[in-house]
C-alpha cells in the first residue's frame, strides 16, 4: 500500500509514467511475437501450431512463477524487481536476435518471460506506493493499458521492420532504456512489509486458500485465453481468410488490439462510478464471445469481421483494469497484495499459453471456424467465474475491512 511518506509528497506521476513506460516495453516483446510469426515460419520451416509458441513461451515462467515472484517483489524490492525484469528482458531480446535456430529462439522467448513476469508483478507493486489512494484506481487502469499498447506498437513496428531480427534488437535496446530510467526516476524499495523466507509457504497457502485470489487468477487466465487466441493470430487471419496484404495486416492488428486502451481506462471511469465489478467482467466476457463467433465461423464479410475484432478488443478491456484494481480488495492482508497479482500474473501467463498453442493446433487441424468453440468456451468459464467473484466482494463487503484495504 501507499507508504505515508508517499502520501504526504503527493503523487509521483513521473514516477508512475516510468513504470507504465516500462510495462509497455515489457508488453511490447510479447507483441513482436504475433507479427513476427510468418517471417519466423518462413526462416526455420515450422507450422503454425509450432509457430504459436512464440507467444506462449514468454509465459512458461509466468505460469508457475507468479506467486514467487510477488514474495520476491515483497522481499528485495519493487524498484530492483522492475530493474532486473527489464535487464533480462534485454537479455533475453538479445539471445534471440542472434538465434541460428527455432529451439534456440523459443529458449530465448522464455528468457524474455522471466522478465516479463518480473516486470508485471514490480509495477503494480511501484504503483502502489507512489499513487495517492484516490488516484489508485486510474494508475492501475493507465498500467492496464501497458498490454494493448505494447502489442499495437509491436504490430506497427514489425510492418515498419520488415525483419523479425530487427524487431528483436529494437525490443532489446528499448528494455535497456527502460531499465535506465528506471533507475533514474524511481526511488525507493517498498520493502516495508516483506514477508521473510521462512513465511512464504505460509504466505502463499494463505493466498490460494482465500477463495477471492483464485477467482481473480481464473478470470485473468480467460481473459488471456481468450485475448490470445484471436490476436496472436489476427495477422494470418487477415491474410488468409481477408485476403489483406501483408503490408496492411500489422496496422490493421495494431488498431484492433490498441482499441484494448478504451476498455482499459473506461474500467476506471465506470469503477468510479460505482458499477459492479463482476458485471463488468460478466458482460465483457459475453461479448467476447459472442463476437469471437462472429469473427471465426465464415458468416459475415470482411468488414464486419474486422469491426466485431475491433469490438472484441474494446469490450475485452474492462476486464483486466477490473482485476487489477480488486487486488488490494480482495488479498489476504496488506502485505500480500503482490503475491495476489503474481497469481492473478499465474493466471494471464496461463492463458497466454494454452490460447496460442491450443488454438493454433486447433486451426491447422479443424480450420479457423474450430476456434469459435474454444473462445465460446473460455468466456462461458469467464462468466461462471465472474459471478463467484460477485459473492466474494459481497462476502468481504460484510466484514470490518480497515481503510488501507480499500481502493478508493
Amino acid at each position: 500500500m501507499p507508504s505515508t511518506s508517499t502520501m504526504t509528497r503527493g503523487m509521483d506521476w513521473t514516477a508512475v509514467a516510468v513504470v507504465v513506460i516500462s510495462g509497455f516495453v515489457a508488453c511490447l516483446q510479447v507483441g513482436k511475437g504475433a507479427i513476427a510469426t510468418p517471417w519466423v515460419q518462413a526462416a526455420f520451416r515450422i507450422d503454425l501450431g509450432a509457430a504459436g509458441w512464440l507467444t506462449a513461451a514468454i509465459a512458461a515462467l509466468g505460469l508457475a512463477g507468479g506467486i514467487p515472484a510477488g514474495a520476491i517483489v515483497a522481499r528485495i524490492g519493487d524498484r530492483r524487481c522492475l530493474m532486473f525484469g527489464l535487464g533480462t528482458i534485454f537479455v533475453g531480446a538479445v539471445l534471440g536476435a542472434a538465434a541460428p535456430s527455432f529451439p534456440v529462439l523459443v529458449a530465448s522467448r522464455v528468457v524474455e518471460g522471466l522478465g516479463f513476469l518480473l516486470v508485471t508483478v514490480a509495477g503494480p507493486a511501484v504503483l502502489q506506493r507512489v499513487t495517492e489512494p484516490r488516484h489508485l484506481n486510474a494508475s492501475l487502469a493507465l498500467w492496464s493499458c501497458v498490454m494493448p499498447a505494447g502489442m499495437a506498437a509491436a504490430m506497427l513496428a514489425g510492418s515498419a521492420a520488415g525483419d523479425w531480427r530487427t524487431l528483436w534488437w529494437g525490443g532489446a535496446a528499448l528494455a535497456a532504456i527502460a531499465g535506465i530510467m528506471t533507475g533514474m526516476v524511481v526511488t525507493g524499495s517498498g520493502t516495508g512489509e516483506a514477508p521473510s523466507w521462512s513465511g512464504l509457504g505460509r504466505d502463499a497457502a494463505l493466498t490460494l486458500r482465500r477463495r477471492g485470489p483464485a477467482l481473480l487468477a481464473a478470470c485473468f487466465a480467460l481473459y488471456a485465453l481468450m485475448f490470445f487466441a484471436l490476436f496472436s493470430f489476427l495477422p494470418i487471419l487477415l491474410m488468409e481468410r481477408m485476403a489483406v496484404a501483408a503490408s496492411v495486416a500489422g496496422p490493421l492488428s495494431a488498431l484492433a488490439v490498441g482499441v484494448n486502451l478504451v476498455g482499459n481506462l473506461a474500467a476506471g471511469y465506470l469503477l468510479s462510478r460505482g458499477v459492479g465489478r463482476s458485471a463488468l467482467i460478466a458482460g465483457a466476457s459475453l461479448v467476447m464471445g459472442l463476437c469471437a463467433l462472429g469473427i471465426f465461423l465464415p458468416l459475415l464479410g470482411t468488414g464486419p469481421v474486422f469491426l466485431l475484432c475491433l469490438l472484441f478488443s474494446a469490450i475485452g478491456g474492462l476486464i483486466p483494469a477490473t482485476l487489477l484494481s480488486s487486488a488490494p480488495l480482495l488479498a489476504p492482508s496488506g502485505h500480500l497484495v503482490a503475491m495476489v497479482v503474481g497469481l492473478m500474473m499465474q493466471g494471464s501467463n496461463l492463458g497466454q499459453l494454452v490460447g496460442p498453442v491450443a488454438v493454433g493446433g486447433v486451426i491447422g487441424a479443424y480450420g479457423w471456424p474450430a476456434a469459435a468453440g474454444a473462445v465460446g468456451v473460455a468466456a462461458a468459464l469467464a462468466i461462471v467465474a465472474a459471478l463467484a467473484l460477485g459473492a466474494a466482494f459481497r462476502r468481504r463487503a460484510t466484514r470490518s475491512i480497515a481503510p488501507s484495504d480499500v481502493v478508493s
